[in-house]
């Protein structure tokens, strides 16, 4: 019996409790990863936090996006589109599961990417904004 309601309770609480474990921090090169990182900015969710500004705006445009970390498709065609050299490594936890994501400008999927998280990389490569 007692095993059913906490069952029962995980169910109810499950998503919420998914969504208040992010803690990402996110490294930023603006001259590739060979050179020094120019920034690193930390993010936490519920309660808001981290060195970004207005974390809880941040924390809200990535919980409206439905897969943010989600790599681009294996069968999608990419412009050959070179973007410039930065590039930017998330990792933490988003939602409770791990992350590691590398952005970068190499080509039109990955300026689309980064454009799509360009607000976890404030004023770095977003090509053409």
């Amino acid at each position: 019996m007692l095993a059913a309601v906490a069952a029962a309770l995980l169910a109810l609480s499950g998503p919420a409790a998914a969504g208040s474990d992010t803690d990402l921090r996110i490294r930023v090169w603006n001259e590739g990863r060979d050179a020094l990182p120019t920034r690193t900015f930390t993010l936490r969710c519920d309660p808001a936090g981290g060195s970004l500004r207005t974390p809880a705006l941040v924390c809200r445009r990535l919980a409206a996006l439905r897969n943010p970390f989600a790599p681009p498709r294996k069968d999608l065609q990419c412009t050959q589109l070179y973007g410039g050299p930065q590039e930017a490594l998330i990792t933490g936890r988003y939602r409770g599961q791990r992350v590691w994501v590398l952005l970068s400008l190499r080509d039109g999927c990955q300026i689309d990417r980064w454009r799509s998280l360009a607000f976890l990389t404030p004023g770095y490569g977003t090509a053409g904004s």
